[in-house]
């Protein structure tokens, strides 16, 4: 995988880092998960709120195989027009960033004694 690429690809959001999981590779903009990489293919996050803006486009939904099963996961295809259009990569990558924050799961802190 071209882990450079895509931390050159989404730089103007934040910094990014990449991490290999379960057979892909995750991305992450300042700590927060919001793309995965999976067969030479992008996968942006979406939520019930930005769902509807990739179906539209035609994008279809990840599937994770594992042992003969089936698992439909909240990412979708990437439009190929991120790639060369940076309206588009702002669009599409605001839209998975954001999912990403409203479904990001709250840290646990330290319990402090005083």
């Amino acid at each position: 995988m071209q882990f450079e690429f895509y931390q050159d690809l989404f730089a103007p959001f934040g910094h990014i880092t990449t991490r290999k999981m379960f057979g892909v590779a995750g991305i992450y903009c300042d700590g927060l998960f919001f793309a995965i990489v999976a067969d030479d293919e992008l996968w942006l996050k979406v939520d019930d709120v930005s769902r509807a803006a990739f179906e539209e486009a035609g994008a279809e939904q990840y599937v994770f195989e594992m042992k003969k099963k089936s698992t439909h996961i909240p990412y979708y295809r990437a439009p190929e027009d991120i790639f060369d259009d940076e309206d588009s990569l702002h669009h599409w990558t605001q839209l998975a960033l954001n999912a990403a924050l409203r479904n990001r799961k709250p840290s646990k802190k330290k319990r402090q004694d005083h």
